[in-house]
């Protein structure tokens, strides 16, 4: 196919193409009004930066200069505390769908850790109903699909990671439709959470776990063969072992990119240093997400315009991302085929 210039595939474009959202955490996607909202009901507004949503997202203009993961991570402390109630985590669900939707992203994976929000009393099941209520109100309102991915946290005790992979395969077909490892890397290996990963795989879930982000492939590695990844969620550094970027062509695992997010996290230079298009060009199915969207400022159109202008991802290439993230997604077989159908003749490369 002729290689089509950045200058044929307009943002416009994108924003209209039916897309997918596989990467996106609840509890870094908050609408940045809602943050202010919350917590000024809650007498809160001592824990934000800033009181008012001006000032706060001036604040947040800063995480552009985090040094680490571990610095980005860091702002989930402004959010996770305002997340304590069932009416908060039901508002931020149906509101994080409703987002997407009027970009029309048609299908939406949100990823969370339950247990951060107990710290007032909630047990891990009311706060899984509350997110799964509000994502069930906003398919009904806006016409789009949602799956929930429940995370471990890589530096919590397995017994933690366990009891979340409990509730995952517990809710297995009301919504959850997998089970994820996340946060920092560094001292925190995946294969600790082995016997979470184990329950997950014996009741059938799907696994998708943050590695290769701020560490290695040997992380990667651990991922894939300690606790049986499906998909990979950042996997900047895949092509630092070249046996381990041929493994992924081979066998098509997929990879959940961010690229704003890995920017912000000095894990590239920049956009224009990502190897996301190396990675396109061996042949490896990559899916392009927002990570956080408050905190990157961010919506999937955006990432995907990033992807194509300052990756230097091709036009017929993006195309190929879009279907992948409706291909790669953890909807039943049935569900994903139907819905290819519907929206693969909606995603036109321009002339």
């Amino acid at each position: 196919m002729t290689e089509i210039s950045a200058a044929h595939l307009t943002r416009e474009t994108l924003f209209d193409w039916p897309k997918a959202e596989l990467h996106c955490h609840l509890d870094g996607s908050l609408r940045l009004g809602t943050l202010v909202d919350l917590a000024r009901k809650q007498n809160r507004l001592d824990l934000l930066p800033a009181a008012d949503e001006e000032s706060l997202a001036e604040e947040l203009k800063k995480i552009d200069g985090s040094a680490t993961l571990e610095e980005y991570l860091a702002w989930f402390g402004y959010t996770i505390p305002l997340m304590q109630s069932r009416a908060a985590l039901h508002r931020i669900a149906y509101e994080l769908a409703e987002d997407n939707a009027k970009e029309n992203v048609r299908y939406l994976e949100i990823r969370y850790g339950p247990t951060l929000h107990t710290e007032n009393g909630l047990t891990l099941w009311q706060v899984n109903d509350a997110v799964l209520a509000g994502l069930r109100e906003a398919e009904q309102d806006f016409g789009i699909k949602t799956g929930v991915i429940i995370c471990g946290l890589r530096d919590r005790f397995e017994s933690a990671s366990l009891a979340q992979a409990e509730l995952a395969a517990a809710h297995r077909d009301e919504g959850v439709v997998g089970f994820d490892l996340a946060g920092g890397e560094q001292g925190n290996p995946a294969e600790m959470h082995g016997a979470a990963f184990y329950h997950a795989r014996k009741h059938l879930l799907n696994i998708t776990i943050h590695a290769g982000e701020s560490f290695g492939p040997a992380s990667i590695r651990q991922a894939l063969f300690k606790c049986g990844a499906h998909r990979i969620g950042h996997g900047v550094t895949l092509g630092q072992d070249p046996d381990l970027l041929r493994y992924f062509v081979d066998r098509q695992i997929p990879l959940e990119i961010c690229p704003t997010s890995n920017v912000q996290t000095h894990v590239v230079a920049s956009y224009e240093a990502h190897p996301v298009a190396e990675y396109v060009r061996a042949g490896v199915p990559v899916t392009i997400n927002t990570d956080n969207r408050l905190f990157s400022r961010t919506t999937v159109t955006d990432e995907l315009y990033l992807a194509h202008t300052r990756c230097g991802i091709p036009a017929e290439d993006i195309h190929a991302i879009v279907l992948n993230s409706f291909q790669h997604s953890f909807l039943p077989h049935a569900e994903k085929t139907d819905l290819l159908k519907e929206v693969a003749p909606q995603i036109l490369v321009p002339a």
